[in-house]
């Protein structure tokens, strides 16, 4: 998906983005399409990936078809992202999808270089993903040479977090009506 650019003139600058997938990264993406939209920037939609077991795993084992799945998996993922997010529909703004090899929050810092960008990361995960693996948003806030706008995590995934929870530990839905309510 290439998106269109209303007018013919160059984009004012960049808006860069974390996808990955989770419901976290749609919702950054959306609003990363309004903020583009808003300021005539390009879109960067970003998906960052890493060999398994990391770098130094791979150092120690390479195996060059491996990785090349694995950054063939990157692609797919990324356009699905894409696909989902936008259902086949032109956002209307210029964007320039990347699949990058390294670490999440170091490669959208590295790529949201420029004074003028903007970098939007959502927030996805709980406590124990947190402590499992490094934030993005909090290594973007950190190091980043640019606006970063942080994108609240989705209601929805709130609620299916919780749904999964109570389904895990086999309590009841019933006992859980604010779940059950329409949100309206």
């Amino acid at each position: 998906m290439n998106g269109s650019h209303l007018n013919d003139e160059r984009p004012l600058g960049r808006v860069v983005v974390g996808v990955s997938g989770s419901l976290g990264s749609l919702a950054a993406l959306h609003r990363a399409v309004a903020e583009a939209r808003r300021t005539g920037a390009e879109l960067l939609p970003v998906l960052a990936w890493e060999p398994p077991g990391g770098e130094l795993g791979y150092r120690r084992s390479p195996c060059p078809p491996l990785l090349a799945v694995v950054r063939d998996d990157a692609d797919q993922r990324l356009r699905d992202a894409l696909d989902t997010a936008f259902a086949a529909v032109d956002p209307g703004v210029p964007m320039q999808p990347l699949v990058v090899r390294g670490e999440p929050g170091p490669s959208l810092v590295h790529i949201a270089d420029r004074p003028d960008d903007l970098l939007v990361v959502g927030r996805s995960g709980g406590p124990l993903r947190r402590r499992l693996r490094p934030s993005v948003t909090a290594h973007c806030t950190r190091k980043a040479g640019c606006a970063v706008l942080t994108v609240p995590r989705p209601e929805l995934q709130h609620d299916l977090e919780t749904l999964h929870r109570r389904n895990h530990w086999h309590l009841p839905l019933d006992s859980a009506p604010e779940l059950l309510r329409t949100k309206g």
